[in-house]
């Protein structure tokens, strides 16, 4: 076969538009084939390159691949925020860009170390892409969004879910795309030897069946509100009493065991609202047969501010947890960068962290672990409130508003999210936001109840608890995402030392 490289220009060509084209994998998850493709054409066009041109291609991609699934940050920029367009699209580009820098590491170090040995130059190639990803999700904060394994929430991979956690389905995805291109320089005969192995990594746990680590606990029946308050009202003086009114209302003829409001669903401060209205409410769920699950933001120049939700049940005093895992620029001004957020006209905020492992909201029995936003992004952090099995939660709530990012495939990205920390850790998800998705998510990673994005409603359904520890709960409670990091480097290191073929 013939190995002289292309043109320069084309392979850059080509790596930008297979990072782009498998966006279309996290938006179709049925399509979830796709992004194996993307993966093993790329591996294939860099098994002959140098490591210079493979950083490039890694680049590219992986800047197609962040830029393409995160365009809707300009919309938060641009409409919401008053900063130019031209700004905002460099701003996205920028961000992408930096981002990418891990992938182009990775396949430059795959370029340089590769051996001519399918197997061994695939494992390697996992290895690498397995560690471009984990910096990509912890570094600096980290930004792990259209993260390899986001792409098989619906595929044979998302088997393994329970037990490698989504970092170690995008080393498998790695792999699985990466041997049979790896193999075609090769015969028929090895071509098909190759892709056996595959097949199994991805037909096998799917054929054979994930096995229950966790058992129910007790069924409860919710209520999730979606206010759907447009982004550009939602902090405006003008709009926002009726905002607070619609929440306030539909909180107090919740008849199910407990309400769900979403984040900052009430965009004042208790001390902020009309007079006696907090101690109402809060009277109100005394006293009742509901709990309440609230986003709201708590504080005081003196002690500093949260984004917090706050529970109210008749069965304990008032329940408070704080959002830890905070977001750049809009929850926290990163150093050096105060003077890009004066630029926005956003309601922007240095919030303080509350606590990584918090304690639940108990409702009859049920042990209720709020996350706030794009928490639910970092599954290791939610793992780490299952070190003590007895005390783990039973159901997880997410409190999200994304209305910052319009009528985009932002809300179907952050729902097949949500469904793959309810595969990780076997625990329902329930989920209350502003504009959508607002559904409950069942153990398995299924979709039980469902509200239609961008519309006002609530709605009704029930969830059952559960509890016990799957193998990834139970690692990642302990040791993080230190497991997963560990294989990676040794691997890559084993390989990089391995001789060349005779």
């Amino acid at each position: 076969m013939d190995r002289r490289p292309w043109p320069w220009p084309l392979d850059l060509l080509a790596a930008a538009a297979l990072g782009a084209l498998q966006t279309l994998s996290y938006v179709h998850t049925q399509a979830w084939w796709l992004q194996l493709a993307c993966i093993a054409a790329l591996a294939w066009r860099i098994r002959h390159a140098t490591p210079g041109r493979a950083a490039l291609m890694g680049a590219l991609y992986g800047t197609a691949w962040v830029a393409a699934g995160t365009w809707w940050l300009f919309i938060s920029m641009h409409r919401y925020g008053g900063l130019p367009a031209w700004m905002a699209v460099l701003a996205v580009l920028a961000l992408a860009a930096v981002l990418s820098l891990y992938l182009a590491a990775a396949l430059a170090g795959f370029a340089r170390w590769h051996r001519g040995r399918p197997l061994g130059d695939a494992l390697l190639f996992a290895a690498l892409w397995l560690l471009a990803e984990l910096a990509r999700g912890v570094l600096f904060t980290g930004f792990p969004w259209v993260a390899t394994g986001y792409a098989h929430v619906d595929g044979p991979l998302a088997a393994w879910a329970p037990w490698v956690g989504v970092y170690g389905m995008g080393a498998l995805a790695a792999f699985v795309a990466a041997l049979p291109a790896l193999q075609a320089d090769r015969s028929t005969a090895s071509l098909l030897r190759g892709a056996a192995l595959p097949l199994v990594l991805l037909i096998g746990p799917a054929a054979v069946g994930t096995p229950e680590f966790t058992r129910p606990t007790g069924t409860l029946v919710v209520t999730l509100l979606q206010g759907n308050i447009p982004q550009d009202e939602k902090f405006d003086i003008e709009h926002q009493q009726a905002a607070l009114d619609w929440h306030i209302g539909m909180l107090g003829t919740a008849r199910s065991d407990l309400v769900v409001a979403p984040e900052t669903a009430i965009p004042f401060l208790p001390q902020q609202i009309p007079e006696g209205m907090w101690e109402r409410l809060q009277a109100h769920f005394a006293h009742g047969a509901t709990a309440a699950l609230i986003g709201v933001p708590l504080g005081s120049d003196a002690e500093g501010y949260t984004n917090s939700a706050v529970g109210f049940s008749p069965s304990q005093a008032p329940y408070r947890y704080d959002k830890q895992h905070l977001v750049p620029f809009g929850e926290f001004i990163p150093r050096y960068f105060r003077w890009f957020t004066d630029l926005m006209h956003i309601p922007l905020g240095d919030f303080k962290r509350g606590p990584l492992v918090a304690p639940s909201f108990v409702v009859k029995g049920e042990r209720v672990a709020p996350n706030i936003c794009y928490e639910d992004l970092f599954g290791e952090e939610l793992a780490a409130r299952f070190a003590d099995s007895a005390g783990a939660p039973t159901i997880l709530a997410n409190l999200s508003n994304i209305g910052w990012f319009g009528q985009t495939i932002a809300v179907g990205q952050h729902l097949q999210i949500s469904r793959l920390r309810s595969l990780e850790l076997q625990r329902p998800m329930l989920r209350a936001t502003n504009t959508g998705a607002t559904v409950v998510i069942d153990h398995r990673g299924v979709v039980s109840h469902r509200l239609e994005p961008h519309t006002r409603g609530v709605l009704d359904g029930l969830v059952q608890g559960r509890e016990g520890n799957t193998p990834f709960a139970t690692w990642a409670a302990h040791f993080g995402l230190w497991p997963l990091w560990a294989l990676a480097l040794v691997t890559a290191l084993l390989l990089m030392r391995r001789r060349a073929a005779p």
